[in-house]
This record gives C-alpha cells, structure tokens and sequence, in this order.
C-alpha cells in the first residue's frame, strides 16, 4: 500500500465495494411514513412520466390524501418484528455476499426509503472504496428500475471531489445461473405441495404500455424469462402483469383479470411464481397471495399456491454470487 506523507490528512482508499439496491419500503407500516414514502416514489420521473406540471396537483390532492391509508394496512398485513420482507431480505441477501467476497466492503440500499442510496454511497467512499459494483436487484431491466438507480448514483457522485470506478450489475433476465436457480425455486415448491397445478402462472410488475412503445425493454425481457422458465417446466406456464395505476392502458395480460378468468376455462388448481422481484415484498405477499388468492377462489378456483421469490435461499444466493463474481472480474482483491 502506498505510503503516505506523516503531515497528509487521513483518508482511506484501495478498498473496493459492492452495493445492492432494491426498490424501497416506508419506514413503518402507517399512514404517515407510507404516504411519505409514496411522495418519494411517484414523484421519481422515471417512475411516472408525466409533466410534472400535470401530475403532482393529481399526486398530492389526490393519490397521497387517499392511497396511503389502504397501502398502510397493506403493509402492516405483512410487516414482520424486523420490518417490511423486503427490507429484512435485502438485509440477508447483503449479509451472504459479505461473507461470500470477505475482501469487499459490502452494503445495501433503497432507491426510496431508507436506507437510502446517496448515504450508503457515502459509506462506501468514506471506508475507501476506490471501485464500486452497483447491483440493482431487478432481473429485468426498466427505466423505472435498474434506470432510475444508476440515475441516481451518478447524480450524487457527480458533487463528489474525488470520485470512484463505477460498474451496473446488468439485468440477468436470461443468465443461465438466474434461470437455474428459479428452475429450482419453482421446482422444489411445487413438490412440497398436496396438490399438482394445472398452470404455473408467472407474474410480473406491470408497467404503462407506452413504456414498450418508447422502446423500454422490460417488457420483452420478462417475456423471454418467462420462455425459458417455462421450457424447463413440466407445467405449463402462462404471463401476466400486475400492480396497475391509474387509467392508463399497461402491459398485459393483466394478472387479476387471468386469476378470474382461469376458472372458466377449467383451470381450478394453480401456483404463481413472480419472476421479475429478487425478494418479496408487498406486490407479492399481499397483492399476489391475498388479493389475487382471493381472487382466483372466488371466481371458482379451487387451489392456489405462490411460490416465494429466490429470497436469501441457497438457489438465489449462489445465482446472485455467481453473477457478481463475474462483474467484480479484475476488481476482485487476493483471497
């Protein structure tokens, strides 16, 4: 290591980091920390692409005196002794690669909410991180994702004197070791249970069509996972989109209108795996397993199963080790 004068100021340097980022949670699962978070969120223009001049007086005349109160009970459905499931697998997902890369500063961060991104930045830069991976957790890419979070560490670099070597964490939606790992995920759930599906329904986070039509790539990107997931299953399987917001036409098949419509065409016994989050969270736990559980029963389904995300399994965290190891290729410190 270089040797510095007795008079330098201290300053820590030659360390390299690795910082995964998800999508966000509020702080609490009540009205006033969701709605806060919520302002967050729909006010990222990547998020919602709208002149602002249009859509924050609907935002906060509207969306935020009325949403926050339903999404809180959401949450608090869900919200587990050591937060929200996102958050707590976030955690476990950061504390694995530490322990998998021991040369590497290793730290995690939200693209809303806390902990927050500019921060664990800081982190990094303060504990000498010269080089830095940044792993967005969203297999498919979306300007919305991946693109508002490399937005945002470039943002916040950029008022920094001395700045460091960046890498992205680019979307894995057809890596081999991504594929494998649901294979097995999906394989393995279905086993466990008393029941065999007649569909294995792969449901993705929607997004506005005119996303596609401004040429986002993630709705390509979910199809094709879906397609290799599906070519390795002995179930069929289907796609669909949900989470939809406002009035405005979104990718389809939408997700609830398939669970309503599956009974009447004799499919009564189904699984649903969620393929486009690295860990689950609200989309998935409530939305997904109660609302869309729900759903399916009450329109004459007769079984229903989702299959949890790769979460901190073994499966998830060999595919997640294996894909960062390939991107910190060169960075990588003597083992």
């Amino acid at each position: 290591m270089t040797e510095l004068p007795i008079d330098h100021p201290p300053v820590a340097f030659g360390r390299v980091g690795l910082l995964l980022v998800n999508l966000g949670t509020p702080a609490a699962p009540d009205v006033r920390s969701v709605r806060r978070y919520l302002a967050e969120f729909l006010s990222d223009r990547r998020v919602v692409e709208l002149p602002p001049v249009l859509w924050q007086p609907l935002l906060r005349g509207f969306v935020l005196r009325t949403r926050p109160k339903y999404t809180a009970a959401n949450y608090a459905r869900i919200w587990g002794e050591g937060g929200s499931p996102l958050a707590t697998i976030t955690a476990d997902q950061t504390a694995a690669m530490a322990a998998a890369f021991p040369g590497l500063i290793v730290d995690w961060a939200m693209r809303y909410g806390k902990p927050d991104l500019p921060t664990a930045l800081e982190r990094l830069r303060d504990a000498g991180c010269e080089r830095i991976l940044i792993a967005p957790l969203y297999p498919q890419y979306s300007s919305a994702t991946t693109g508002t979070v490399a937005q945002l560490v470039h943002e916040t670099v950029a008022g920094w004197r001395w700045q460091p070597a960046l890498r992205t964490l680019p979307p894995y939606h057809d890596a081999p070791e991504y594929i494998d790992a649901l294979v097995t995920s999906v394989e393995a759930g279905v086993a466990a249970l008393d029941f065999v599906p007649e569909l294995v329904l792969a449901s993705f986070h929607g997004m506005p069509k005119r996303t596609l039509e401004r040429g986002d790539p993630y709705h390509c990107q979910c199809q094709k996972t879906a397609r290799l997931l599906g070519e390795r299953l002995s179930i069929p399987l289907r796609i669909s989109f949900q989470s939809r917001l406002g009035r405005a036409e979104w990718l389809k098949p939408y997700t609830d209108a398939t669970l309503t419509r599956l009974p009447a065409e004799g499919i009564r016994r189904i699984a649903v795996v969620s393929p486009g989050f690295s860990a689950d969270n609200l989309e998935t736990l409530d939305e997904i397993d109660r609302e869309g559980r729900d759903n399916f029963m009450e329109h004459g389904g007769e079984r229903f199963a989702y299959l949890p995300c790769l979460n901190a399994s073994p499966p998830g965290l060999s595919m997640l080790k294996a894909l960062l190891a390939r991107e910190l290729a060169g960075w990588l410190p003597p083992q």
